[in-house]
């Protein structure tokens, strides 16, 4: 799986980033001049322009064997969009794509930090500790970081799940943004993220999160996920400038079209 590489630091990109999303309306024209309008979801088109200043040598070079690896426009690789939330359906923890333990019960409508009505409450009825994971398709070796906003109205704890990796952390009476950081298995193709409540736990649970970099940024609400496997890069040419000693710069377009 050919996949864009990290940076040095673990990010995909560097401020400013563009990032353009078109949707496209068939219109049927009728004989008699009336019109019918309907969305077609497949011609939805996305780019991003990345551009990078003071990569080192490395860097440069990893960017550089990548647009090789690509052959320009030529080949489809996956891109993980560093301006997206990762896992889809981020406030809907009843759709399919998330991964529910047998004894774990999750509830919506419930207040969340931002004023809304869009955190849930999940109850572990069970003997043994329960889980909800979703897996996305992107390179585990990858460095990530998962977050979420937590509370309990009993203080405990409650276990972030990152591939392989685990971490506890302390969950109060009040909203607390919980997060992790983490690579997982270099071989692995796919990755899981999620949280672990231990026996009898009932947990308020907002925002979850996973990103491409090693820190948590602002929440953003996601249905579709921020991973693209089949984008493709704008040019077939990397143009490089060096600015230093072991400092470099470029622009990278990428894009990605749903009926390619």
């Amino acid at each position: 799986m050919l996949v864009y590489p990290q940076l040095g630091t673990g990010a995909l990109s560097q401020f400013p980033v563009q990032k353009r999303r078109r949707l496209r309306t068939v219109v049927n024209a009728a004989a008699d001049g009336s019109f019918v309008k309907l969305a077609d979801p497949t011609g939805e088109y996305t780019e991003w322009s990345l551009t990078y200043g003071q990569l080192s040598d490395a860097e440069i070079s990893a960017l550089e064997q990548f647009f090789t690896a690509a052959e320009g426009t030529l080949n489809g690789f996956t891109f993980l969009d560093p301006t997206a939330n990762l896992l889809a359906w981020s406030d809907d923890l009843n759709n399919a794509a998330w991964v529910k333990g047998p004894a774990l019960s999750v509830t919506s409508s419930v207040v969340d930090p931002a004023g809304g009505t869009n955190g849930w409450h999940a109850n572990n009825s069970g003997g043994g500790a329960q889980t909800i994971v979703q897996t996305i398709s992107a390179p585990a070796g990858y460095l990530y970081c998962f977050s979420a906003y937590v509370r309990s109205a009993n203080p405990s704890n409650v276990t972030i799940l990152l591939g392989s990796e685990r971490a506890n952390c302390v969950v109060t009476t009040g909203w607390t943004r919980i997060a992790f950081a983490a690579a997982g298995d270099p071989t692995a193709d796919s990755i899981s993220f999620g949280l672990e409540f231990s026996a009898g736990a009932a947990v308020d649970v907002y925002g979850m999160q996973a990103e491409p970099q090693a820190g948590a940024s602002v929440y953003k609400a996601s249905t579709t996920g921020g991973v693209y496997e089949n984008a493709r890069l704008g040019d077939d040419v990397l143009t490089t400038t060096a600015t230093g000693v072991n400092q470099h710069s470029c622009t990278v377009n990428i894009f990605y079209a749903k009926h390619l």
